[in-house]
């Protein structure tokens, strides 16, 4: 009997066009914003100088421009596939063998901590109780960090940066921020996520290689950048919070969450407590996580309240509330732009809040300790 497959067609395309470099806009570490010429218009585009090298005025470069075709809010920018102009034959000349990207094009190989500490990753198999902030979305790691850090200056602070949405962590404007401004001590990317202070091959090894290769005192776990969503009720990247929190028990750390709240956000689906996150503790995160919850007006703490117990998450999970006040002031005066999905702290306080707590929570321990 045959099988016949074309009813369902995924239309997987791609963009590419061929531009022309005007400016060199940014340079941060192992990224380059460049203002390029793209179909006699000019656009934003960001070039990986791991892959393309550096760019310099006047360089033709071939382009992904689906994101900007598409008119995408997510990855909202041109991409630079490879610079035309100085294309060099290359070498792997250092050890290691883990390749990241397989598969594709742009794979590349590079010395997972597995493989440069296999020793630590062998012996050790316990978390001991670490305690590892578990998040939805990459804008909140800045809010929680921020507040461990107020709260206990001194932590040895990782963050471990999951491939769910942005790939490369050079991306990040505000991971180049914490850790300019002494907020991060130590980055690592796993599974194909790259461009950490240490790679590994899943957020297992990466936790273990938080606390006993960078001796962390404390952990986040985020994805990077950018996250799917399609409206239904499994349906986006963000799912991977519950997963992360099992893992982070299976391990025997401390699991602390935060919920994504809003009163700004003008979907139902996401008005009070996100459908993700209810889908995430409640169908997903079959052990429990201590989830950390600010201190609000009367009137939202009750619809706060009423969504919980409605959702049967306190049956689940242990909540603690937290002031958050002072770390709110903090980051409002940030010589940083903190946003997310364009809503700052002002806009939207409670969402930033909500996040803060899950630091506070981690700096209450630290410092109790």
């Amino acid at each position: 009997m045959s099988i016949t497959r074309k009813k369902y067609q995924p239309f997987r395309e791609m963009a590419i066009k061929t531009g022309v470099v005007k400016e060199v806009l940014e340079k941060r570490e192992t990224l380059t914003v460049v203002l390029l010429e793209v179909d006699g218009k000019l656009s934003e585009a960001i070039s990986y100088d791991f892959f393309t090298g550096e760019l310099k005025p006047g360089d033709r470069v071939k382009v992904n421009t689906s994101a900007i075709d598409l008119n995408l809010g997510t990855g909202g920018k041109h991409y630079i596939i490879a610079n035309l102009d100085s294309l060099e034959d290359k070498k792997i000349l250092k050890p290691g063998h883990i390749i990241k990207l397989r598969y594709t094009p742009m794979q590349f190989k590079t010395n997972c901590l597995e493989e440069v500490y296999p020793q630590v990753i062998n012996k050790y198999d316990k978390l001991d109780n670490l305690p590892v902030v578990v998040l939805e979305l990459h804008s909140m790691v800045l809010p929680v960090a921020v507040a461990i850090k107020r709260r206990y200056p001194h932590c040895s602070l990782v963050y471990i940066m999951t491939d769910g949405g942005s790939l490369p962590l050079a991306l990040s404007k505000q991971i180049f921020f914490l850790q300019e401004g002494k907020y991060l001590n130590y980055t690592i990317s796993a599974g194909h996520a790259f461009g950490g202070d240490l790679e590994a091959v899943n957020v297992y090894t990466a936790l273990l290689g938080a606390k006993y290769i960078l001796q962390a005192d404390a952990v986040i776990i985020a994805m990077g950048p950018g996250n799917v969503g399609t409206a239904t009720r499994f349906g986006f990247t963000g799912i991977e919070q519950g997963e992360n929190i099992n893992k982070v028990n299976a391990l025997g750390g401390k699991a602390i969450t935060c919920l994504r709240l809003s009163f700004a956000d003008s979907r139902s689906r996401h008005h009070v407590i996100s459908h993700h996150s209810i889908t995430s503790l409640k169908k997903i995160a079959v052990t429990p996580a201590c989830i950390a919850l600010p201190l609000l007006k009367e009137s939202e703490e009750k619809m706060l309240l009423e969504q919980l117990q409605k959702n049967g998450l306190p049956g689940i999970h242990n909540a603690k509330w937290h002031n958050v006040a002072a770390t709110m002031l903090e980051l409002q005066q940030l010589p940083f732009k903190v946003q997310s999905m364009g809503r700052t702290p002002q806009d939207d306080p409670v969402f930033f809040a909500s996040a803060v707590a899950a630091g506070e929570e981690v700096g209450s321990e630290l410092v109790s300790k």
